[in-house]
């Protein structure tokens, strides 16, 4: 039965979705959970947050799945849901913080990207020793390439706080990521 279920069209799957039908939620979760599990993993401490994450963000998708265009990249619309529940996330748990920019100056470096010799296992179990607020800034500058503007806007904190935030990111993750930071 499940193999004639996964042989829906995307259009029919998200119609009974908008529907309420369980066959076809269980089929969009059973289809995207490994790819957003991937995305909640990023923002968040451990697998248990991740998972929490990912079960809002499917809430959500569920709950808003009238208001995706067909046509578009569902795969895009439902990473975006994801992030942006991971904020959410983020912001019950964390407060902000101003950081004081001669400290950021003097934390930047000219070495080599270290993220570019590692594998995605070793980055993501780095990325879980960040604080939320590194995390977070990190995630969205680095990995899914918005502007410090954009950040600001999403985490309600200033735009050099978001420069600051990334440079403190990188040279935690860099101490982590060389052996000198892992306890």
């Amino acid at each position: 039965m499940d193999i004639a279920l996964k042989n829906n069209s995307e259009s029919e799957i998200i119609t009974a979705c908008i529907n309420h039908e369980r066959w076809a939620q269980r089929i969009l979760y059973e289809e995207f959970y490994p790819s957003m599990m991937v995305v909640c993993l990023r923002y968040s401490n451990n697998r248990e947050d991740a998972l929490d994450i990912l079960h809002d963000g499917f809430i959500k998708v569920f709950k808003y799945v009238d208001k995706y265009k067909q046509g578009t990249s569902l795969n895009a619309w439902m990473k975006r849901l994801m992030i942006n529940t991971a904020i959410d996330f983020y912001r019950k748990r964390v407060r902000r913080r101003t950081e004081n920019l001669d400290e950021v100056y003097n934390a930047s470096s000219k070495d080599p990207d270290i993220f570019s010799v590692l594998g995605a296992k070793d980055i993501l179990r780095a990325l879980s020793h960040l604080s939320p607020t590194y995390r977070a800034v990190f995630n969205l500058y680095v990995i899914e390439g918005y502007s410090h503007k954009e950040i600001a806007q999403k985490l309600k904190i200033s735009e050099s706080t978001s420069r600051s935030n990334l440079v403190k990111a990188r040279a935690r993750l860099r101490d982590l990521l060389s052996g000198r930071g892992f306890k």
